[in-house]
């Protein structure tokens, strides 16, 4: 069982602390409850663009980077749809360092109009190496279009359009900074050498005085439910043509989300995996077969990634894998197939959380949704899934008035 300290300042500032002393490393990890779904639909990207932006210096430090360098550390940060995280890695008895330089970009930034100018460049750069230039890198701007109508997960974390960008104002940056990064739309998770009782006052002392900011209407958007079948076509120069077929699914907090998460495992993940077994293996249709779920707090999406052989059309695919998808909606799984994909997924969890930048986002991310229960308890979830359970989601979900399904045509093929 693993013991996690929990507190609340007074400004509304979550804390949470996990002590590991087999180690002389920690991680600090600062979570801010706003991603690219806070966003209007006319300005997007602004989450993405802001997180490059915390790193051109707060009021009284300039230089984020070569401070925690001193200290021996190093940082990372990311953006996405529902959340932005940020990190540090260091000796623990440096920890006071990662400490001071997350307080204070959070109670002011170096607001002026040169850095963020910078930043738009740099994403701006981003988006068109990434989306507009790369091959296949609209398809995620297609098919999330596609399957959303009404929630912001329609368009992606770096932003529907190039013009949004380009677009953002100092001002928009000063109002989005105390709406949205303030203590009591954080949560501060520590994980690594250190002492509860050590450390509370460390965050007392350098977060205590940040005052909190509005508070917040709690998310509420909900994307109707998909009645019909809905299908695209778009050709591109790119190497090979693929099939995308995308599966409306449940939310993070579900009871069914870990039967999901294991159907997708079992469909595609792996040589073993029914679709690879059968669309590329047996019928020798496909060159390579995917299976993965989107990872969103909200309504997430099962998304079958298919690759056909040359030679072989893209309808011809796409009726295989409705095939493979209906035999497996109606055939009773044994348990020892069940039982294999259940120990990959737990062995899989068992190694990441032996990282501790993983284990202090996972602990700041369970608190985020309301589920810090599942920082030490996930591994018993994937482990009550059950075959049983496993059919009726399948059944649920894997139907074509449930489908968004994108043809990715190759003009070259």
């Amino acid at each position: 069982m693993i013991r996690v300290e929990e507190f609340t300042l007074k400004n509304g500032l979550s804390v949470l602390i996990d002590e590991d002393n087999s180690t002389p490393l920690v991680t600090v990890n600062i979570l801010y409850k706003v991603g690219s779904k806070n966003e209007s639909e006319s300005k997007t990207g602004f989450a993405h663009l802001f997180e490059h932006f915390m790193f051109e210096g707060s009021k009284n430090i300039l230089h984020f980077d070569s401070e925690l360098q001193k200290a021996g550390g190093d940082n990372n940060a990311f953006t996405s749809s529902d959340l932005t995280n940020y990190y540090e890695s260091l000796p623990a008895v440096n920890i006071e360092t990662a400490l001071w330089l997350e307080s204070d970009r959070m109670l002011e930034l170096d607001f002026n109009q040169d850095s963020l100018n910078t930043q738009i460049s740099v994403v701006s750069e981003e988006f068109k190496q990434n989306y507009l230039n790369r091959p296949y890198g609209d398809v995620w701007h297609l098919l999330m279009e596609m399957c959303y109508k009404v929630h912001p997960y329609k368009w992606p974390t770096i932003g529907k359009e190039l013009a949004h960008i380009e677009a953002f104002t100092l001002q928009e940056t000063k109002e989005f900074f105390y709406k949205y990064y303030r203590p009591n739309n954080a949560i501060i998770s520590i994980v690594g050498g250190v002492h509860a009782q050590e450390v509370l006052p460390l965050i007392e002392k350098w977060f205590g005085d940040i005052p909190s900011g509005p508070t917040l209407e709690p998310f509420n958007i909900k994307e109707p439910k998909q009645e019909k079948a809905r299908f695209l076509e778009v050709e591109r120069d790119v190497p090979n043509s693929i099939v995308y077929k995308a599966y409306h699914c449940c939310s993070r907090i579900h009871s069914d989300y870990y039967a999901t998460d294991i159907i997708s495992e079992l469909l595609g993940t792996g040589d073993s995996s029914r679709l690879n077994e059968t669309l590329v293996d047996k019928l020798d249709i496909c060159t390579e077969v995917d299976c993965y779920i989107s990872g969103t707090d909200d309504e997430n999406l099962l998304v079958i990634e298919a690759k056909p052989n040359d030679g072989v059309s893209l309808e011809d695919t796409d009726k295989a894998i409705q095939k493979v998808l209906h035999d497996f909606c109606h055939q009773t799984l044994k348990e020892r197939e069940l039982e294999k994909v259940i120990n990959k997924a737990v062995n899989y969890l068992a190694f990441t959380n032996e990282n501790h930048n993983n284990k202090a986002f996972n602990l700041a991310f369970f608190k985020s949704i309301d589920r810090l229960d599942l920082y030490d308890n996930e591994q018993s979830e994937y482990r009550a899934v059950s075959a049983e359970q496993i059919m009726q989601v399948s059944k649920e979900i894997l139907q074509e008035s449930n489908c968004s399904t994108l043809y990715y045509k190759s003009t070259n093929s």
